[in-house]
């Protein structure tokens, strides 16, 4: 298959729905291999049965990011097809995390919060870059909250603020090994996991973006194509915020 991906195959976590979902066709449909991880196991095998279906090469490995032993024992399995050129670190614990401010939070939340987005984060890079060639890119979803300071969603704001920090650092100790990673932050998006979220708060983005109106995975799926690609490889270290313009980085 053509396309600016051709002959790369890449990592997806969170792929089961939403934006890594339509991250995954996306990355098919400009040539690549991709790798479908998720924990919703049903779901991920729904999700990649269809894509394939429609003429995409796919393959898909449950993973709890919550459990280190199991994103060891994911990786493995991946490396026993053979070697990765990329890998998007979409998931993410971003339902039911928010309407507390921080004088409520339950601290017990916040852990698992931290657990999965950021020790999750470090932990699958960690078994990814053995398999990762030389040229290979990373891809960190963070989000634009971390940049606004988004009210009433202390754990993940601050997971997401932790995973553009972590970026910068991965960047300068994996580019001795030609390995790039960059983060994305992209801003509240209609997905599955942002269902909960107030009808205010979707208002205060739709009306506040410059490019005014709702987000949609389309919209940033595009920019991670682009970070995978040849065309950005001499990008690392960076932040992309994706949000219509809501806020500038």
């Amino acid at each position: 298959m053509s396309g600016l991906l051709a002959d790369k195959r890449i990592v997806v976590t969170g792929a089961a729905r939403g934006l890594g979902a339509d991250f995954a066709e996306g990355l098919a449909r400009q040539g690549a291999r991709v790798v479908m991880c998720d924990i919703l196991a049903g779901e991920l095998a729904e999700c990649a049965q269809r894509l394939s279906a429609s003429g995409c090469e796919i393959e898909s490995y449950p993973i709890d990011l919550a459990d280190p032993a199991a994103i060891e024992a994911t990786f493995n399995a991946i490396g026993e097809q053979g070697a990765i050129d990329g890998l998007v670190n979409n998931a993410a614990l971003a339902t039911g995390v928010g309407g507390k401010d921080m004088m409520e939070y339950d601290p017990d939340l916040w852990d698992r919060v931290m657990q999965v987005n950021v020790k999750g984060t470090w932990l699958t890079t960690r078994a990814a870059v053995p398999l990762l060639r030389e040229g290979g890119s990373i891809v960190n979803v963070a989000s634009d909250t971390a940049l606004w300071g988004a009210p009433r969603l202390m754990a993940y704001v601050a997971s997401k603020g932790a995973v553009i920090a972590m970026t910068r650092s991965m960047a300068r100790e994996l580019g001795e090994r030609r390995i790039r990673v960059n983060a994305i932050a992209p801003g509240l998006t209609r997905v599955e996991a942002t269902e909960y979220v107030p009808a205010e708060r979707h208002q205060l983005y739709e009306n506040g973006r410059a490019l005014a109106g709702a987000q949609h995975p389309q919209d940033v799926t595009g920019s991670v194509v682009w970070l995978l690609s040849d065309l950005s490889g001499f990008v690392t270290g960076q932040l992309l915020p994706i949000n219509g313009g809501f806020v500038f980085n």
